[in-house]
């Protein structure tokens, strides 16, 4: 039997598990076998980009065959550190295996990750046993027939089942993302009563500001809404109405680049003589980085000319989105709980600090989230550590990883492979922002998960092989099944499940614009949504999934079983991907689990009883 040296998730060697608030005392437990002969083993800790400190550790005595060490340590100040154990003989190291086990090593290797951070981070509370949904404002639902698109140069897409237009040469056609199905701020009111009765507690609309594309990713106006959506009071309507049935809205807050076609550059002349484009005295001249060394004449965004980049610490475009009056300001004014930052990583830290500003003047249960696609501990950008999930700048991400790993799990990934991809962002992150990860399968930059699950891969194919294609008819129902699997997965992980608008209707699509269709309010799908319901349910009902404790039971072959710990009650997942019954063993119980299903378990943690939840 292999020995034991260190395991990062286990109490008995370290505590407190995972990432810290500074000034915590971190207990470190190593063992080694007798026969391993004399060692004099130290803790090497290193804060990120300094030298390594060198910790003795204490012995703390024997049981058979095994020597016993420990080390206190009481990191000061927040960072990312990392560490392994020296034993100071023949050059041997116990560096970081895999599952976080240490393991015997001549030569340097992995290392532990050990986060450290603000001891003030604190995370709104009401967020964690709730279900989000993701919401495409365009084409949601058309609450106004017949209204004014406008601006004439968009494109009216009347019959809803149609397909997003898609041009491959479209940017220089002139007509990039110009077709509109026309939902709206009051196709979302009407929808309210369905989203309640879904279990949805908030809502994250995609960008709803004045632009001139139906993914409003180029905003012309920050102030004002789209015309096609509404108005101000429409949307504070909207909010209002929302609150009262239990459901907050976040909004996306594009703030990295702005449209060539704006109030604020206006290169295209819409907006008048003004603008940075046009006028060197303009207001918003400083926002933008003009120099003839730029092909376009300026800096844009991925060398996007219609999306012009901002200097994020320019002052005056500073208080423009964080001061009074100010964006983040205007509209938490009028209703909004918080916002989405687009590409996060591109945002200097000081300008997200500042925005959390903003966002937590309206109260401190206002929600942050940034878009990161890595593990947002670890993530370099512009030669710098990212410190904005240290306290002092998001509340928490959009969670890929476990997006990705969840994939990996359907598509047949070995188990234990996926189980330690999941403890290694649960043990990364602070527990605030792991709390409220934003969980999800698909957003409206993937593919539609019923598409990423079953569906054939694109491998990068282009726009004509994706056009219309679905998955066949003889593998729909399988594909349907697996798409539930996945939600279980995401809806019973740590953090906060989110359900891309018509994934409960299991709609399919590859890339953009195909991910991003009509609602089909047509659909007779109807074996997604009691189950997701059910699964909302159960996070209301059951502590575990508020905050609790993640374990790894077992994850082997087919089979991924985690259990979530909380307060007063326990909840044991048991996923099976695979095309036979499987048996198991949770709470000392044998359990039976359906081909392609899951089952979960919940006891008391003073136990009278356990309850039963499976859905196959």
């Amino acid at each position: 039997m292999q020995h034991t040296f260190y395991n990062s998730a286990d109490p008995a060697y370290k505590t407190p598990f995972g990432a810290v608030p500074a000034n915590t005392e971190v207990v470190f437990h190593l063992t080694t076998p007798e026969s391993l002969g004399y060692v004099d083993p130290h803790l090497v800790l290193t804060k990120d980009r300094e030298d390594p400190v060198h910790y003795r550790m204490e012995f703390d005595g024997q049981t058979p065959g095994v020597n016993h060490f420990s080390v206190r340590v009481c990191p000061t100040t927040t960072g990312l550190y990392f560490y392994y154990f020296d034993l100071y003989t023949d050059f041997r190291k116990v560096i970081r295996g895999s599952h976080g086990e240490g393991e015997l090593s001549w030569v340097e290797g992995r290392q532990w990750q050990l986060t450290v951070y603000e001891p003030d981070f604190q995370t709104p509370a009401w967020i964690e046993n709730g279900t989000m949904y993701q919401i495409f404002p365009d084409r949601f639902c058309e609450g106004v027939q017949g209204k004014s698109m406008g601006f004439a140069d968009r494109i009216y897409r009347e019959n809803k089942q149609g397909e997003p237009y898609f041009w491959p040469n479209e940017q220089e056609d002139g007509y990039l993302n110009r077709d509109y199905f026309g939902g709206d701020f009051e196709g979302i009111r009407q929808k309210l009563p369905y989203l309640a009765g879904l279990g949805v507690t908030y809502i994250y609309l995609n960008p709803i500001f004045e632009a001139h594309s139906n993914h409003r990713y180029n905003t012309a106006n920050y102030l004002k809404p789209d015309p096609l959506l509404g108005t101000a009071e429409d949307f504070t309507r909207l909010c209002t109405e929302a609150k009262a049935k239990g459901i907050r809205i976040i909004l996306d807050g594009v703030f990295s680049h702005t449209g060539s076609d704006s109030l604020y550059f206006n290169r295209e002349g819409r907006y008048g003589p003004g603008g940075a484009y046009r006028d060197k005295n303009s207001p918003y001249r400083s926002w933008y980085d003009f120099d003839s060394g730029y092909q376009s004449g300026y800096r844009s965004w991925w060398g996007f000319e219609s999306l012009p980049e901002v200097q994020e610490e320019d002052p005056s475009y500073v208080n423009f989105v964080c001061g009074k009056g100010g964006v983040i300001d205007t509209w938490m004014q009028r209703g909004a709980s918080g916002f989405r930052l687009d590409v996060a990583d591109e945002l200097p830290d000081a300008f997200i600090e500042r925005i959390r500003q903003a966002v937590k003047a309206h109260g401190e249960d206002k929600l942050l989230i940034g878009e990161v696609w890595e593990d947002a501990t670890t993530k370099e950008a512009f030669g710098r550590r990212r410190t904005y999930l240290r306290g002092h700048g998001l509340d928490t991400t959009m969670n890929y990883p476990f997006r990705n790993l969840t994939i990996d799990y359907l598509h047949g990934a070995d188990p234990a492979d996926v189980a330690e991809g999941l403890l290694e962002i649960v043990e990364n992150y602070p527990k605030p922002a792991v709390d409220c990860l934003m969980n999800f399968l698909s957003t409206h930059d993937t593919e539609r998960a019923m598409t990423a699950i079953s569906g054939e891969p694109a491998n990068g194919r282009d726009r004509y092989w994706q056009s219309g294609r679905r998955i066949p008819r003889a593998l729909y129902d399988q594909a349907v099944q697996r798409l539930l699997l996945g939600y279980a997965m995401i809806f019973t992980l740590p953090g906060v499940p989110c359900i891309y608008y018509g994934d409960e209707i299991a709609m399919q699509g590859y890339r953009d614009p195909f991910n991003r269709a009509y609602y089909d309010w047509n659909s007779t799908e109807q074996r997604l949504r009691g189950p997701l319901r059910n699964l909302a349910a159960l996070r209301k009902s059951c502590d575990a999934f508020q905050g609790g404790r993640f374990e790894i039971v077992r994850a082997e072959g087919d089979l991924l079983q985690y259990r979530r710990v909380g307060r007063t009650q326990t909840a044991e997942i048991v996923l099976n991907r695979g095309p036979h019954l499987l048996l198991t063993q949770a709470f000392g119980k044998s359990t039976e689990v359906n081909p392609g299903g899951f089952t979960i378990l919940v006891e008391d943690n003073h136990p009278t009883h356990v309850g039963y939840f499976a859905i196959c």
